[in-house]
């Protein structure tokens, strides 16, 4: 009995860690993900400004808007992966 205990209590703490890890390798592929997803924004809308100097203002405003959509799924990811560690 002591040893059941024992092994059960070593497989949580076994178990914990890889919560850890796992929540720290999600937190860092929303951030990769984001990071790439805001270069892509940046990369066509510079190309589409270079085609057509004249729509740069609504291009630049669309591309703010989406690269703030993109942070705020990023910031929620974030912080489900916080509480996957703190809870």
């Amino acid at each position: 009995m002591l040893l059941m205990n024992l092994l059960l209590d070593v497989s949580v703490d076994v178990a914990m860690q890889w919560m850890k890890m796992g929540a720290a390798f999600a937190a860092a592929v929303a951030v990769f993900g984001a990071a790439w997803g805001i270069g892509k924004i940046g990369k066509t809308a510079l190309e589409s400004m270079a085609r057509q100097p004249e729509a740069a203002n609504d291009l630049r405003g669309s591309m703010i808007v989406a690269s703030a959509l993109i942070e705020g799924a990023t910031f929620f990811a974030i912080l489900v992966c916080l509480l996957v560690l703190l809870v």
